[in-house]
């Protein structure tokens, strides 16, 4: 019997949940992106964790974030290079309307990397 699958933690619902090209003239099938996937992309591009530091926030195994994540990649490049519509919704997922849980908002290690956890990062 399979193990059964732990809900990912997210703590945060995207403001806008369908993304695409303005000119509708393409008709293609649109590209859906789960939350977790969204939550992924959300707390190691834009927030600047490290693989590790978002397994720890969602409460799953690093090697799942790394396969969500490589995934919601290839969803956006999609959605760019097909000139696909990108739709967020649905997923295995737990919603946390606190972004309190162990090392969020802050780097930890070495310090360098990508970021420093308090925003986008610049280059």
């Amino acid at each position: 019997m399979p193990r059964p699958i732990r809900k990912r933690r997210i703590h945060r619902i995207p403001s806008f949940n369908s993304f695409g090209p303005l000119d509708k003239k393409i008709e293609m099938e649109p590209v859906q992106m789960s939350l977790e996937e969204y939550e992924t992309i959300r707390l190691i591009d834009n927030r600047g964790f490290t693989q590790e530091e978002c397994s720890r926030h969602m409460d799953i195994a690093r090697t799942t974030v790394q396969q969500l994540y490589n995934d919601a990649r290839y969803k956006v490049s999609l959605s760019i290079v097909d000139g696909r519509q990108l739709i967020i919704e649905g997923g295995n997922y737990l919603f946390c309307e606190t972004e309190e849980s162990p090392g969020y908002g802050r780097r930890r290690g070495r310090g360098g990397g990508r970021g420093n956890g308090f925003g986008p990062l610049r280059r």
